[in-house]
């Protein structure tokens, strides 16, 4: 009996130890899909950045994100949007980072040690958009 005993804790204590190690690993990240931002950006500054796109812009996520289809291809899937799924207004967003990083970067970037992309106080989608969807035209 006391060898069963001994089993039995030492079965309970590998599997705690499987357990604990296991609550410790952390999730891959999910696929991003960023192609203008850096791959190195954490979570908090790509929210930050989205946030103060949708502020400027007074949209939204789901104007450049959208829902996956389901698989004809023709109907959204139900639930929460697939922010890694490319289509036309989430290019033509990364054609206007891109562009407000280069003006940025080569007409107001003195200070080498800083990144482009991270610039404050420069050119911006309000710069533009003075929070409508599309550039204000006068």
């Amino acid at each position: 009996m006391p060898h069963k005993k001994k089993a039995i804790t030492i079965v309970a204590l590998a599997a705690v130890v499987l357990l604990g190690t296991a609550a410790t690993i952390t999730p891959a990240k999910m696929h991003r899909n960023l192609k203008v931002l850096p791959q190195d950006i954490s979570d908090r500054q790509l929210d930050s950045i989205m946030d103060n796109y949708c502020r400027a812009l007074k949209v939204n996520c789901d104007f450049c994100h959208v829902k996956p289809k389901d698989i004809t291809g023709l109907a959204p899937v139900t639930g929460d949007l697939d922010f890694a799924l490319d289509n036309e207004m989430k290019e033509n967003a990364r054609r206007m980072m891109r562009m407000t990083i280069d003006i940025n970067k080569n007409h107001f970037n003195f200070d080498s040690t800083k990144r482009p992309d991270y610039l404050l106080n420069v050119v911006t989608c309000n710069t533009c958009h003075r929070g409508n969807p599309f550039p204000a035209h006068e």
